[in-house]
């Protein structure tokens, strides 16, 4: 008797098999401790004080140092990815996001997912999928919601086209909605422990700041780090997955080093809270070196104690080249790697 060989395992879906409605309740719950933040500290030059220190943080009206804000995206983006963007050629891009609640060691994340747009491309042979995504605690609080849409390939070119939906997104989360968490204050903040002594009435809009170093990325690296989120996307790990034979660096992993990065200039931009927009806007590879720079694009306060709120265009390239976004043609020019739009909470 011949044995009778079959595939048991998640093949994704693809762009037939998603509908405006569905809510993709993602597997594999994430208990986050200490080892969390060594391991990232490992991978990033993350040195942000408010995620460093328990004594910063209780001076700064919490009762200890939560995780990195980005620990919570990668984790809940992670989730994500084998129902979301197992089969996608690209992740386009980012609104409306918030950071909740702070995620504390011993925390325990999961994902959940609707559906809010579909559109097939005019090739006939992808389509574009928007996600509204919740990452939830143990104690079923929202930690953080955002929106990405990706492109996803089609099983069956021969699938009808849905009709198309297109959310209507806001351009920026408003400051008024922003989650401060509870009992931060920075009427007592330590500029000197924070490492700079940089306030938010120091910045003004439009002013542009280079974060000076740059990281070389390597190929374990970005892998050791992607597994660590539980990101099981193809192109990030096998070599036959992209018609060059490369492994794509993942785009979180760009966004932490380029937020690390700019604690040179912008060390005590201490939380993110808000995540307007974001575009990978060209692919990252192995051996490429990652530089940033940063844009005021607006200021607002709350109504928390000594905290303001400032919004920051993030860029990170290969190699420096500061302040220079787009060619003639409108196109991101091919040293831009990442263009991110997002709120952070900083010292009046």
């Amino acid at each position: 008797m011949t044995a009778q060989t079959t595939q048991k395992t998640n093949p994704g879906r693809f762009f037939e098999d998603y509908a405006v409605g569905d809510v993709l309740t993602h597997a594999v719950p994430r208990t986050v401790k200490m080892g969390e933040r060594a391991l990232y500290h490992m991978l990033y030059p993350a040195r942000h004080a408010l995620h460093s220190s328990d004594q910063f943080a209780q001076g700064c009206g919490l009762p200890f140092s939560p995780l990195d804000d980005l620990v919570a995206f990668h984790v809940v983006f992670g989730k994500t990815v084998p129902d979301v963007s197992l089969n996608a050629v690209a992740n386009l891009g980012y609104a409306e996001g918030r950071w909740l609640a702070p995620v504390w060691p011993g925390d325990t994340l999961r994902s959940v997912s609707e559906v809010i747009g579909v559109k097939q491309n005019s090739n006939g042979k992808t389509g574009v999928v928007y996600v509204r995504t919740k990452g939830l605690n143990q104690h079923d609080e929202t930690v953080m919601d955002y929106v990405r849409w990706v492109m996803v390939r089609k099983r069956d070119l021969d699938a009808p086209a849905p009709a198309p939906v297109v959310p209507d997104l806001a351009k920026v989360v408003d400051p008024a909605t922003l989650a401060i968490p509870k009992g931060l204050s920075f009427a007592e903040y330590d500029f000197t422990l924070a490492g700079e002594p940089h306030r938010w009435g120091d910045y003004q809009i439009g002013e542009q700041i280079d974060h000076v170093d740059g990281v070389t990325v390597e190929e374990a690296e970005h892998m050791m780090a992607t597994r660590l989120w539980q990101n099981t996307a193809k192109v990030h790990f096998d070599t036959g997955a992209r018609p060059d034979g490369t492994r794509l660096i993942y785009g979180g992993h760009v966004i932490s080093m380029a937020r690390a990065l700019s604690f040179n200039g912008l060390a005590n931009a201490q939380m993110i809270v808000g995540l307007n927009a974001g575009a990978h806007a060209n692919p990252c590879l192995a051996g490429d070196t990652i530089h940033a720079w940063s844009e005021v694009l607006d200021k607002a306060e709350t109504d928390a104690p000594g905290v303001g709120a400032i919004r920051l265009r993030l860029v990170a390239t290969k190699g420096h080249a500061p302040f220079v976004l787009r060619g003639e043609d409108g196109k991101y020019r091919s040293e831009v790697l990442l263009d991110l739009d997002y709120w952070a909470l900083m010292p009046l």
